[in-house]
């Protein structure tokens, strides 16, 4: 199954190669080299982690389906209705993991990072949250109730992943009516926002439709500023996919109530218990005022980074072709080694590391990927 986002790789690279030659064209480049190889490293990196939980990716709902489902159809679910049925039925569910995702905390640990880029464009469509998966597959359970088939299931999961990818551009704007039934570029322009009239708006990811009946619905009135609320500042992926769970887990050592232990795990993001509010306050600045995080680069250190990620592309991609016959050691290996690589790409980014120290240690992560590639 993984061969299918291999299949999408040319679709998604087309598109972002045109995205940028548009903006460059318009003087209005979008565009950002470490922000563009940090969105790309979390992509790839989500991928892997799939190919490690593939239990949370449709193996749990494989498995529960036959002993929840209570009205099965087959016959109706493999139409064409009935796929458009899966399809509207997955973009309902989705909508409230999504929204889980911005109003529970311990969910926004897990989606933070499709937000943390200060830019907005179609590689922002590939920085996805790793561990997303593995907290939101009970959202979907109601489809299998209602029989939906794992094969639809997955089919309409790939229709709105595939969706989704166009609705992150600025170079598309107000379409009309569109814009009030479906997503559109417009209406996910304001979900990425941070402007206080914008925070958590907007979740539907085929429709928003379910925004407007549940009151999440904002319009785009105003140029969106783009980000955390809590900007992150930095290209380590480790930092950004654990950023979050952090704070969390300082907060619930430190507060002094075991309720409160607990509530600030599954309160919005951001809430402090009045203990911790009082000595460790967080220290917020107006969205109009956050510059954005761009350390400067030397062409070598630009250079070194975009060697080090197509490397890594080829040998993610590589090890994708062969996932589904490899055993779970050898995705857990693939895992640790593309970690500790793209974490090595982050720190040359960040000027943290020199280039040839860079490029010894990218040596060392790559060769076992390479050998256990070239002998697949």
């Amino acid at each position: 199954m993984y061969r299918t986002i291999i299949y999408a790789i040319p679709f998604f690279a087309v598109l972002i190669a045109f995205e940028f030659a548009w903006g460059c064209i318009k003087r209005r480049n979008t565009y950002r080299l470490n922000d563009f190889i940090s969105n790309l490293s979390h992509g790839l990196l989500s991928q892997v982690v799939a190919v490690c939980t593939p239990f949370f990716q449709i193996g749990f709902y494989t498995a529960v389906f036959p002993f929840t489902s209570r009205w099965s159809n087959p016959e109706f679910w493999n139409s064409w209705a009935g796929l458009l049925a899966a399809v509207i039925l997955f973009d309902f569910c989705n909508y409230w993991v999504h929204r889980a995702g911005h109003e529970c905390a311990v969910f926004w640990a897990a989606h933070a990072v499709h937000h943390q880029s200060q830019d907005f464009n179609l590689s922002i469509a590939l920085r996805q949250g790793s561990a997303v998966a593995i907290l939101g597959w009970i959202f979907f359970l109601p489809m299998a109730i209602v029989g939906v088939p794992p094969k639809s299931f997955g089919i309409a999961a790939m229709v709105l992943l595939l969706y989704g990818y166009w609705v992150h551009t600025e170079h598309i704007g107000k379409l009309g009516w569109f814009d009030h039934v479906f997503s559109s570029p417009s209406n996910h322009r304001v979900h990425h926002a941070v402007n206080p009239g914008y925070l958590d708006r907007n979740y539907g990811a085929l429709l928003v439709v379910w925004d407007k009946l549940f009151g999440t619905f904002a319009e785009e009135r105003e140029p969106c500023i783009y980000g955390t609320v809590r900007p992150l500042e930095s290209w380590n992926p480790l930092r950004a996919l654990l950023n979050v769970y952090a704070t969390l887990a300082r907060t619930a050592w430190h507060t002094r109530r075991w309720s409160d232990k607990l509530r600030v795990w599954v309160k919005p993001p951001g809430w402090q218990p009045a203990d911790i509010a009082e000595r460790f306050p967080i220290p917020l600045q107006a969205p109009d005022t956050t510059r954005r995080y761009d350390p400067a680069l030397t062409p070598v250190q630009q250079w070194a980074a975009i060697a080090q990620l197509t490397l890594w592309l080829c040998a993610i991609l590589a090890f994708l072709w062969h996932a589904d016959a490899s055993s779970f050691w050898i995705n857990a290996a693939m895992l640790g080694l593309t970690l500790a690589g793209l974490w090595v790409t982050g720190a040359v980014l960040e000027s943290a590391i020199r280039v040839r120290w860079a490029w010894c240690l990218q040596a060392v992560f790559l060769s076992p990927v390479m050998g256990y590639v070239a002998g697949s």
